[in-house]
């Protein structure tokens, strides 16, 4: 793991929230398009949290520090 750069990471994961938000809708209808928003509402939220995590990697335990408090990232 001495390669490992946890900064890489979390842009990692903030660039696959701005790739979800860029996602087309595939042509489906129904309970299928309302499965899809909703998975990529999730997937959304938790890529972006992890994105806007503060990282720590120290003697091979990767720390991740996300504030949740509301109006925290404004």
């Amino acid at each position: 793991m001495d390669d490992f750069d946890p900064h890489e990471m979390v842009a990692r994961f903030t660039e696959r929230a701005a790739a979800v938000k860029k996602r087309n809708l595939p042509p489906v209808g129904g309970d299928e398009r309302a499965l899809f928003i909703a998975q990529a509402q999730t997937d959304f939220r938790d890529f972006a949290m992890i994105g806007d995590a503060e990282v720590e990697f120290v003697d091979g335990i990767l720390t991740l520090q996300i504030d949740l408090r509301p109006g925290s990232g404004d």
